[in-house]
Formats: structure tokens, C-alpha cells, sequence
């Protein structure tokens, strides 16, 4: 085994937390930092044009094409689960939209005992890295890595939708970030003049000439040296050969709300007798490891349309689709600069719900399924997701082996009221699209299809439409030492174990009102300023 020698932090995981960890942490030359990453470099052309989600989602060179186990809320499906494999992580192949989520959240976190997580706690953390194209205000900052710009094409169709949610009740709002997401809008998108802006291109790249951090790629973590109760180093593997680096200072996982948890039973620290079954030595008891796992399911209505444009209809248009390349080139701007979802609508679904509960993402297109190629009919779909689901699901190692994929167990849909909203989110969708200002465009419920009517006919409906979102959190949730499920603590450090934390989206106890990419900068921003303020300060007790 090669020793790498000792540095003051190694970082496990080069995705969206990763580099802005990589960023803080070495930004005081004093102090070495290594980061692991089990992907490659971005040097592929679909991780920067911004459509190049559809090329990237489903290939093994940019997706570590995860499954989960059968989902008996979706009919015993299995799904195929995405996640980025590259340096940036996710954030190379997502929809790309700053979402921040709902006030209401942060200050639920607060409630449970978090101190330090409320909204007017984390807003400035959000404010800190943002480099916003609107004019500075309150909710907004320039300046900052994480460049937020408004959508650089728009579509008859979704100004129609648009109305047509205005109609049904939905109003519009110009900005979904300023705490309160309800109403429809058009989203805001980490791009830069037309350009996809992920982590490790905002956070990691003006980094990497600093001499005291190292990157390596393509690696594979088998485990976190545990001694005495503290974490030395880390342990991993690249082609066939095996490698340790040693932590004067701390660990910290930021692999990912599948990966962080999988490590750390690589390690020993999890559910004892669940460590035992797979033939692992169990370093510390720690039953909330890869337990609380939360998703937002996306269930996808598709509805045909006529008479007007759709990326449907331009793609299989060989004119159009050359005309593509050429506004993209000239000017940056047009279908390749989209975003999945260019239009946002946030509403309840019962009056019961204090702020809104589902999620909208309408897109001027239509596919069976993410990685797969583009209906041949003029269509858009009205992906709807439960912001809040009470469901939770699992994240969990069967073998030691550091290249095995986890067992991912999302359990959608297992709740009553999960249920409920799959149910009313669909009767949204048929609202929306019955209004008078998409009546032009003469719209044709494709899926489910109008012959599914009844209240158990639009469940096992969502049962079969339904699929990730891509929103996996909380399967290293924080919490306080009297909640025996607490992995971490408000400051981020895994209980019980010394110099051992864990940042990135494993940590929400409860998932935000939207997507989830943003947020989970924001926790790595402020978990950063927790590390450097203890290496100045000592811990906090």
C-alpha cells in the first residue's frame, strides 16, 4: 500500500459540496487538502453544453447508472437512479436550476434543535458564493462563484402555460428565491452566457493551481481509518493498486447522499448487526446511517399539442436541428442552452398545507423516460413532484467491497398522504391543461391518458409514470444526541466519531422545497466555516 503522507483534510467526493470544500479549505496556504473523487475530469463537451443532459443521464462515461431495488409503491419497478460521475458531481448533469427552497424549511430545521439552521441563518451562506445576473437587492448578491442567470430561450407554449396556471389559480411571481416559492415562474439556472456553470467549474478549477491541493480521479474509497474513535485517513484504490493518506485535521465525506453513507459502513460506523451481516467490523453503533432517505418523485403527464413549437418537433426536424448548432455557436442562445424545465409552478394541494407542497417542472418536450430519445409529436410534459413526502426509504452496503453499488431503497409512496398528493398532483396537471389559454393548442392527455379517471386509477397511474427527480437527501441526517437516528450534529460531525464530518445533501433531516443542488452549496459553504472556525478555535463542545 502506497502512503500518500499526511495532509490536514481529505475530502472524499469532488461533487457539488466537494469543490466548494476544496475551495475554502485550501484557500489558507498553511493548510494541505486532498481531494478523492471516484469519477473523472469534465473533459467530455456534453458536461458544458447545457442540453448536454440528455446525452449525459444513462451513459456509463458521465453516470454511475445506479438501480434501485423494486419500489412497491411504483408497481415493484426498479429505477434507474442517475448520478454524476465526474468532478462536480450531479451538478454536471443536472436540469441545472437555482432553486433555494421554502423559508419554511431552514426554520423546521431550526425547530428541531438545530441552532444555526433557520432561513436567516443559511440566507447569507446562499449570498456568500451567488453571482447573480438581476440587480442586487436583498435576496440577491454578485460577485460570487455560483452564476445564476435567467433562461436564454422562452417558448409560446410555456407563456401559455403559464397563463393557463394563472387561470387554475396559480399566480405569477417573478423570482422563486426569495423564501416563498408559490406561483409559477420561469426558473433560474447556473449557466454563464450560455454555458452549463457546475461546482467543479465554479468552485474547484480557479483552485486547482493552488499548490497545497490535490486532486485524484478515479478512484474508489474502501473505508475511513477509525482509531481510538477518531478518523486518521482514508483508504482507497485506483487500478488495482491500493493508497492511504493520512488526516492530521479531519475527514470529511461529501460522496453524496448515496455514497456518503455507503462509506461510512465501509468503515464501520453504521447499524451494528446490519455491519455484522455484511462481514464488517463495526467500529462505532450508529443505527441512522443510509436510514431517512428522502426523493422527490416526479410523476411526468404528457400532453400532445399542435400548432406550435416544441423541442419535440424542432429536434426531429433536420432544418431546425442544424439551426441548433449554428445559434448555439454564434450566439449562445436557443434549444441548446435549455434547461430540462424552463417553467416552475409551486402550488398545494389542499388547503391543509401551509405553504406549497408540489412542484411543477413543465418542459416544451417529451421522452419515455430521462437517456432515452425525444417523442416524435409536438408535446410538453408536466412533471409534478411532492415537495415534502413523508415516505422514507434506505441507503445501505451489502458487501465490504468499495466497488459494489449500495442497495438503493427510495420506498415511494409508502405513506397515505404520499399517496394523496400523487392523486391531487394529477388532477393539477388536468386543470392546468384544460384552461382556456392552452385551448389553442388543442392539448391531448398522452399519459396517463384520458380513460384513467377514478381516484385508484390516477394512483396506479402515478405508480407507473412515477421516477426519481434526482433529489436523493438525509441519509446521514443531522440531529441531537438524544435522537438515537442523529448521524450528525448541527456542526456536521458524525456522533461519536472524532475528525469525522460529513457535508453534502445526506445531511438535511428534511428535504427542501425544490431542487436540491443549491442547498447543498450552501451547506458546504457554511460547513467550511464551521471547519476553519474550529481549527482557529478549537471544536465546539
Amino acid at each position: 500500500m502506497e502512503d500518500l503522507g499526511t495532509f490536514d483534510y481529505v475530502v472524499v467526493g469532488a461533487g457539488s459540496a466537494g469543490c466548494v470544500l476544496a475551495n475554502r479549505l485550501s484557500a489558507d496556504p498553511t493548510r494541505r487538502v486532498l481531494l478523492l473523487e471516484a469519477g473523472g475530469r469534465d473533459t467530455w463537451i456534453w458536461f458544458h453544453i447545457p442540453v448536454g443532459y440528455l446525452f449525459a443521464i444513462g451513459k456509463p462515461r458521465a453516470d454511475w447508472m445506479y438501480t434501485t431495488a423494486p419500489v412497491p409503491g411504483l408497481g415493484g419497478r426498479a429505477l434507474a437512479y442517475p448520478r454524476g460521475k465526474v468532478i462536480g458531481g450531479s451538478s454536471a448533469i443536472n436540469a441545472m436550476i437555482y432553486m433555494r427552497g421554502q423559508a419554511a424549511d431552514y426554520d423546521g430545521w431550526r425547530q428541531l434543535g438545530l441552532a444555526g439552521w433557520g432561513w436567516d441563518d443559511v440566507l447569507p451562506f446562499f449570498l456568500q458564493h451567488e453571482d447573480h445576473a438581476s440587480p442586487p437587492n436583498d435576496f440577491h448578491r454578485a460577485g460570487g462563484e455560483w452564476r445564476v442567470e435567467h433562461p436564454r430561450i422562452r417558448w409560446d407554449l410555456l407563456d401559455a402555460i403559464r397563463d393557463a396556471a394563472e387561470q387554475a389559480g396559480i399566480p405569477k411571481v417573478p423570482d422563486f428565491n426569495t423564501g416563498d416559492n408559490e406561483g409559477s415562474s420561469y426558473f433560474q439556472v447556473n449557466q454563464r452566457r450560455g454555458r452549463r456553470v457546475s461546482a467543479a467549474r465554479a468552485f474547484l478549477r480557479p483552485a486547482l493551481s493552488r499548490p497545497n491541493l490535490r486532486l485524484e480521479t478515479g478512484i474508489h474509497v474502501d473505508h475511513v481509518e477509525i482509531v481510538d474513535g477518531r478518523a486518521t485517513g482514508v483508504v482507497f484504490s485506483r487500478g488495482g493498486e491500493r493508497f492511504r493518506a493520512g488526516a492530521a485535521g479531519e475527514v470529511v465525506l461529501s460522496a453524496g447522499a448515496v455514497n456518503s453513507p455507503a462509506i461510512l459502513e465501509r468503515s464501520g460506523v453504521g447499524d451494528g448487526a446490519r455491519l455484522r451481516e455484511a462481514g464488517i467490523a463495526v467500529a462505532h453503533h450508529l443505527p441512522g446511517v443510509g436510514e431517512n432517505m428522502q426523493d422527490h418523485l416526479q410523476i411526468r403527464p404528457v400532453y400532445k399539442v399542435t400548432g406550435v413549437r416544441c423541442l419535440n418537433t424542432d429536434y426531429w426536424n433536420l432544418a431546425r436541428r442544424a439551426w441548433m448548432g449554428v445559434e448555439y455557436g454564434l450566439f449562445r442562445t436557443g434549444p441548446l442552452t435549455m434547461a430540462p424545465s424552463q417553467v416552475g409552478a409551486f402550488t398545494r394541494t389542499s388547503p391543509d398545507y401551509a405553504t406549497a407542497n408540489v412542484q411543477f417542472h413543465f418542459q416544451p418536450l417529451s421522452l419515455d423516460k430521462w437517456g432515452d430519445g425525444l417523442h416524435r409529436f409536438g408535446a410538453f410534459t408536466a412533471s409534478v413532484a411532492n415537495l415534502r413526502p413523508s415516505s422514507r426509504g434506505s441507503v445501505h452496503v451489502a458487501s465490504p467491497a468499495p466497488d459494489a453499488p449500495p442497495t438503493i431503497a427510495p420506498n415511494y409512496l409508502a405513506t397515505e398522504e404520499d399517496r394523496r398528493v400523487a392523486v391531487d398532483s394529477l388532477k393539477i396537471a388536468r386543470r392546468i391543461a384544460a384552461q382556456p389559454a392552452l385551448s389553442r393548442f388543442r392539448p391531448q392527455e398522452y399519459l396517463p391518458g384520458p380513460e384513467v379517471a377514478t381516484d385508484d386509477e390516477l394512483f396506479a397511474a402515478a405508480g407507473r409514470l412515477g421516477t426519481t427527480i434526482f433529489h436523493p437527501v438525509g441519509t446521514a441526517a443531522m440531529g441531537l444526541a438524544s435522537d438515537p437516528m442523529a448521524v450528525t450534529d448541527e456542526r456536521l460531525r458524525v456522533r461519536g466519531v472524532r475528525g469525522l464530518r460529513v457535508i453534502d445533501a445526506s445531511v438535511m433531516p428534511r428535504i427542501t422545497s425544490g431542487n436540491t443542488n443549491s442547498p447543498t452549496i450552501m451547506i458546504a459553504e457554511k460547513g467550511a466555516a464551521m471547519m476553519l472556525e474550529d481549527a482557529r478555535t478549537g471544536p465546539a463542545p
